[in-house]
């Protein structure tokens, strides 16, 4: 009676253990992506993206735009197929805010996040100044330091190069309070300045800016997602006012 009894239990055994490798497996998910935990719901912050629709945003000036589509929980700039392109930008004006979200460009992409802007000049970045977003190591053009990603374009460059492989997701804060403003990538601290300094303006009359009287010196404007020929995608996007 042993001797079967234990036959028995290892019968049993492998049928549940059959069993057991037939249940589908469950693939993680990345819970969390374009959602608010309590803390941040507690410290002020909002959420620009639901992961589901480009409700908030517009195309700049109201133009038409056909380069923009949200899918996987990602706002994505397309490459190919576009006939009519415009800066995606946010509904509402912000002053002094934390903007923090996940962007990733394909190879050679070019990129950028506009801040501050208004919409009384043909393109985005001719109103308000820009961080940064490219193939780092990818784009076939030399870039100068202050075109590399993190850099407040034109004008200050990233005090160092951190920026995630083609392909790879970064992390990005931009902190703007009165005069003072923050380039975050990927926890590093790049960018940190005061705009309307004599320094300020010394760079700016040096750089392409310099015969955009008003460019970079509103308080409040639009965040604007750069629609430079596509390859660059958005995730986590938030804000909190300061």
């Amino acid at each position: 009676m042993r001797k079967h009894g234990r036959l028995l239990l290892i019968a049993i055994s492998c049928i549940a253990l059959l069993s057991f490798s037939m249940i589908p497996k469950q693939h993680p998910t990345q819970s969390g992506d374009n959602t608010l935990s309590a803390a941040e719901k507690k410290a002020g912050w909002k959420m620009l993206f639901d992961g589901k629709s480009t409700d908030g945003w517009r195309p700049y000036k109201n133009k038409p735009s056909d380069g923009w589509e949200v899918v996987n929980g990602e706002i994505h700039c397309k490459e190919q197929g576009v006939q009519h392109r415009a800066d995606l930008i946010t509904k509402e004006k912000y002053g002094d805010f934390e903007l923090s979200l996940d962007w990733k460009v394909g190879k050679a992409a070019n990129s950028g996040i506009i801040y501050l802007a208004n919409e009384e000049h043909d393109a985005s970045y001719e109103s308000g100044p820009e961080y940064q977003l490219i193939d780092d190591n990818g784009y076939p053009d030399k870039l100068e330091d202050w075109q590399k990603s993190g850099s407040y374009y034109a004008m200050y460059p990233p005090a160092r190069l951190v920026s995630k492989p083609a392909g790879e997701y970064n992390h990005t804060v931009i902190k703007v309070k009165g005069k003072h403003v923050e380039h975050w990538l990927n926890g590093v601290k790049v960018v940190d300045f005061e705009s309307g300094t004599p320094e300020w303006f010394a760079l700016k009359e040096k750089s392409k800016w310099k015969d955009i009287k008003d460019w970079g010196q509103a308080k409040e404007g639009y965040i604007c997602l750069q629609d430079h020929g596509g390859g660059v995608w958005f995730r986590n996007i938030k804000i909190r006012k300061l």
